[in-house]
């Protein structure tokens, strides 16, 4: 019993010199230095893949691209969002850029996946409000031009929370008018194209709405 407890001592001695050494050379930190830094060099890596993928979609979204390389640049885009998402894949704009650029080569469902990644608890938190709020209604533009039984009325929810979260956006509120018509909310529409109209008053799709269903 005796020689178990000499033992015991003198491992806790070796331990303790070894935390001693470890604490005096400053290695933790250096651990911890090191570590820090490759995450930052992911997060530049990731940075500069997200900035490419945004130029390239930037550029297959211009009118003076010829329509022969609207897609190769959509899907290169797309790629860079990928190759960023691999390196954080909980940044929302990496994901955001990659659902714009599935959109453009027609992949709307798959477009549709990347918006609901990019608006997931785990990376929604690197959108400000505003960012929120062009999300939601960039997804719900997607619901609606899907166009399949309950899109409406999740573009419905979706709509409803940017015009909460964001700044006053003429858009959200016609897109909101035109849900509401479809779902025969005569009322709730009126309201949706009146705010419309307070914002960008020379609106006359706005306007147009207001006067068809007065008419009514």
């Amino acid at each position: 019993m005796e020689m178990v407890n000499d033992i015991a001592i003198q491992v806790g001695m070796i331990l303790f010199t070894v935390l001693m050494f470890l604490y005096m050379n400053d290695v933790p930190r250096k651990i911890t230095d090191k570590i820090r830094l490759r995450l930052n060099r992911a997060n530049l890596a990731a940075k500069r893949h997200f900035v490419h993928g945004a130029q390239l979609l930037a550029q297959a979204g211009s009118p003076n691209t010829p329509s022969s390389k609207v897609l190769s640049l959509a899907k290169t885009a797309a790629e860079e969002a990928d190759k960023a998402l691999s390196l954080d894949p909980k940044d929302a704009a990496s994901h955001i850029l990659k659902a714009l650029a599935l959109d453009l080569q027609g992949f709307r469902t798959s477009a549709l996946d990347s918006f609901d990644a990019a608006l997931s608890p785990l990376a929604v938190k690197s959108l400000s409000d505003d960012e929120r709020s062009d999300a939601l209604i960039k997804r719900a533009q997607l619901k609606i031009g899907l166009d399949k039984a309950g899109r409406v009325d999740s573009a419905v929810a979706d709509l409803v929370e940017a015009v909460r979260v964001g700044s006053e956006n003429y858009r959200a509120y016609c897109l909101l008018g035109e849900c509401y018509e479809t779902k025969e909310m005569k009322e709730d529409a009126t309201k949706a194209y009146q705010e419309a109209v307070r914002i960008q008053p020379d609106s006359s799709l706005a306007r147009d709405a207001l006067d068809r269903l007065i008419s009514r």
